[in-house]
């Protein structure tokens, strides 16, 4: 601590004054199916009323939204890659210019039910729909047409394939009783129905021209002549629940494990090598879906946990893995060299480990409960995981032997040599950290998870600890509880030291400063407090939040808090003069995690609505920004004096209306020689400027002695632009409701004071005329 406070004493410290998201990891996939550009890296995830299309190389994406806000329930992208079609719970099929993020067509799909099935032409000019209404139809995409309406299957058709070779004109489909239906498109009939399967069939595949392969949900694979339509081989795979055809050789997908069988011999020919640590874990990574891309030499597989796996077609070697879905996020933290990386911990008993250049996701198995924070979970268990040279992160040590889930852990700041966990049996737990793990070179050649054993136990809390935090200097531990206790315990034998008592609620989170002897809780009841470690005291007490402060850290060297709220939002607060000074609003529900990065220039938050947002710290460039703005300010300013002096109207008026210059804008109005030169200039100014004007001349005419400016200035607009054109400008209707009492009230004084100034004409009149015939009859 004397250290860190040697350092902050050094140079001088800089307040944050803003956070922005620089980047947003969210839920893409929900389930579907899923398909990846033959030639570009781009893939396309159907993800609720939106189709997103994702960048594999770097994860970004861009979503095409449905305008009917309904769900889409199936789409197709065709051959080239060129046309997509997106069909929806509306029954509307949407065709959209994916690259520029665009609907260019939408007709009535004919279906009286949702298309479950689409399916392209190897031309690209045909699509076929297969609907819940038991109903195919068949779609011209260039003379934007219904083909042909094939009725005869039976319950929802899920699945629709063309022959490949076009001359062929032959549709396949298949529905709920399990029968692969062909249908000549000459004549619109079911020509023949392959009878084999005793389960959903779930791919076709053609091997050649007369030769089809497909694969069900019965866990049998069949090949059949085209020319007898008969099955001429079945072969039984037995364990695999989905599976994929290539060739004359079976690519098949159970448990996350890929095989390739043999269609002649009937043999598994290869199976997937699958490391130490998932050997267990297989269950949880069964798979959904396996398409090949040729043209890419890649396998890409889905599993039902909506991650998305990219093989080499040759090697079977993984090369990508991105994560569709995280839903609740209850943990995250930065990682690796640089925090190039973040582990995230869900409502699941995996972590998961993103690489932040590339979204090439790693996930961490051997948790059997939900994860509440990062390196424990509710199966009790404890578990350490170390990321080597080459990005790889392993399990190299376990422990066990707490009662109940694992609720918070806390690792030693300075050495690595202990790790504090704290449980839902209120008790506190010091495990030592063995020195096979701390040195890299012997944590390499681990093969399998070492034991560690417990130093000490404590019974901390009367409640659920929901925190631990160890001290900078590794001598102290705080502890936070449901009790609506936190307590602070000496490192070396768990003793207690001292109870700081104040909060009305459950305490969330403990977290001692980097740099002062103090320690900052947060709490259900709304607040944030500070305490020092001597005598235990509240030193503050940060009131702001209208809900459950979950998560505090310190930032800007200590002098600074970053609070994490359950109403989703943020704040951040300066210590000295206890001072919200921003509240982020990006979250949408509870934010379980927040972390900062060495550089304390970003921010990770993790959050229920199942996604992970970066913020990097924008301070330095507002400042910047707000210099270079004030400095632009000063130029136009000095600027428009100048073209004032020179008596340039034309072009003060357009650099005072720039400025914001209502004053300004006036004094060139009244400055103008003739009316002429008004108009003209009035005339010349951009629809932006004319709305500004017009927002002016209201504030102008409320004032009798500006009024003749403002109505001259209405003239010209109401001469020169049209009534429509008129009626397109911003504010026009309260600036019209805003004129009108006030321009009637003008004219009223104006007509009052042209009364009285025709009865002064009169009253002159006749006094000069009795004047004119005194002098008369003086004459007389």
């Amino acid at each position: 601590m004397a250290a860190a406070a040697a350092e902050a004493a050094v140079s001088p410290v800089r307040f944050k004054s803003n956070y922005a998201v620089s980047r947003k990891i969210e839920p893409f996939y929900k389930g579907g199916r899923v398909q990846v550009l033959r030639q570009r890296g781009f893939m396309f995830c159907p993800c609720g009323t939106k189709l997103n299309v994702i960048d594999v190389e770097t994860g970004a994406l861009h979503s095409l939204q449905q305008d009917d806000e309904e769900d889409i329930s199936s789409f197709a992208l065709s051959p080239d890659d060129e046309i997509l079609v997106t069909g929806s719970r509306a029954l509307l099929l949407k065709q959209w210019d994916w690259r520029e993020n665009k609907c260019v067509r939408t007709w009535k799909a004919v279906h009286i039910a949702p298309v479950a099935s689409m399916a392209f032409d190897s031309t690209s000019t045909l699509l076929a729909t297969g609907g819940c209404d038991s109903t195919i139809k068949i779609w011209d995409m260039i003379k934007q047409y219904c083909t042909h309406n094939l009725k005869g299957s039976s319950g929802v058709v899920h699945l629709v394939e063309f022959h490949p070779d076009i001359s062929r004109l032959q549709l396949f489909s298949s529905s709920i009783d399990y029968k692969i239906r062909i249908w000549d498109l000459n004549s619109s009939k079911c020509v023949a129905m392959l009878d084999g399967h005793f389960s959903a069939v779930t791919s076709l595949a053609f091997a050649d021209g007369n030769t089809l392969v497909s694969s069900g949900r019965d866990k049998i694979c069949m090949v059949w002549d085209l020319k007898t339509r008969e099955s001429k081989r079945t072969v039984p795979v037995y364990e695999v629940k989905l599976h994929f055809i290539y060739s004359f050789e079976i690519l098949c997908l159970g448990h996350g494990i890929l095989k390739v069988w043999e269609v002649a011999t009937a043999a598994c020919v290869y199976t997937q090598p699958v490391p130490f640590e998932l050997k267990e874990e297989a269950s949880e990574r069964s798979l959904t879906q396996c398409m090949l891309v040729p043209e890419r030499n890649e396998i890409v597989t889905v599993s039902v946990e909506h991650n998305i796996v990219f093989y080499d077609a040759q090697t079977l070697q993984l090369r990508k893995q991105l994560a569709g879905y995280n839903d609740e996020v209850l943990d995250v933290k930065f990682l690796g060299p640089g925090d190039s990386h973040i582990v995230v911990a869900t409502n699941s008993p995996q972590l998961k480990v993103f690489e932040l250049a590339t979204s090439h996701c790693q996930i961490l198995y051997g948790h059997t409960g939900v994860c509440a924070q990062l390196g424990c979970g509710w199966d009790k268990s404890l578990r350490v995981w170390r990321m080597n040279k080459d990005g790889r992160v392993i399990c190299v040590a376990q422990g066990l032997g707490h009662a109940h889930g694992v609720g918070a852990v806390s690792c030693s700041r300075l050495k690595e040599s202990f790790i504090v966990t704290s449980s839902q049996d209120c008790t506190i737990k010091i495990w030592n950290i063995p020195e096979s793990l701390t040195s890299k070179a012997k944590a390499a050649l681990i093969s399998s998870p070492e034991t560690l054993h417990a130093k000490v136990t404590e019974r901390g809390h009367d409640k659920d600890i929901n925190s631990v935090a160890v001290s900078p200097n590794d001598k102290l531990i705080a502890t936070g509880s449901q009790d609506r206790l936190a307590k602070l315990w000496s490192c070396s034998d768990c003793s207690l030291l001292g109870v700081f008592t104040g909060h009305k609620r459950g305490i969330w989170c403990v977290q001692f400063s980097p740099v002062d002897q103090v320690l900052a809780t947060s709490s259900a009841d709304g607040t944030l407090k500070l305490w020092g470690l001597r005598d235990f005291s509240c030193l503050k007490t940060f009131e702001g939040h209208d809900a459950s402060v979950l998560k505090i850290i310190f930032v800007s060297r200590g002098t600074q808090l970053l609070s994490s709220g359950s109403d989703g939002l943020l704040k951040l607060w300066t210590i000295k003069t206890n001072e919200c000074v921003k509240t982020l609003d990006g979250h949408e529900d509870k934010i379980w995690g927040l972390h900062s990065n060495k550089q304390d220039d970003m921010v990770v938050t993790a959050s229920s609505d199942s996604c992970v947002m970066l913020w990097k710290d924008v301070t330095e460039i507002e400042e910047k920004e707000a210099q270079a703005k004030q400095e632009e300010q000063i130029m136009k300013e000095q600027e428009l004096s100048n073209l004032l002096h020179e008596k340039r109207y034309l072009k003060a008026l357009g650099l005072a209306i720039s400025l914001d210059r209502p004053h300004t804008v006036l004094m060139v109005v009244k400055g103008e020689s003739t009316l002429k030169h008004l108009e003209e200039n009035i005339v010349r100014l951009r629809k932006d400027q004319k709305e500004a004007v017009l927002t002016f001349l209201v504030t102008w005419n409320t004032n009798s002695r500006n009024c003749h400016e403002a109505q001259a200035v209405m003239e010209t607009l109401l001469k020169h632009e049209a009534p429509d054109s008129l009626l397109q400008y911003s504010g026009i209707k309260s600036a019209v409701e805003s004129l009108l009492p006030y321009t009637e009230r003008h004219f009223q004084r104006l007509s009052r004071l042209l009364q009285a100034s025709m009865f002064i004409d009169f009253m002159w009149q006749n006094m000069r005329l009795a004047d004119v015939s005194q002098q008369e009859d003086v004459t007389l």
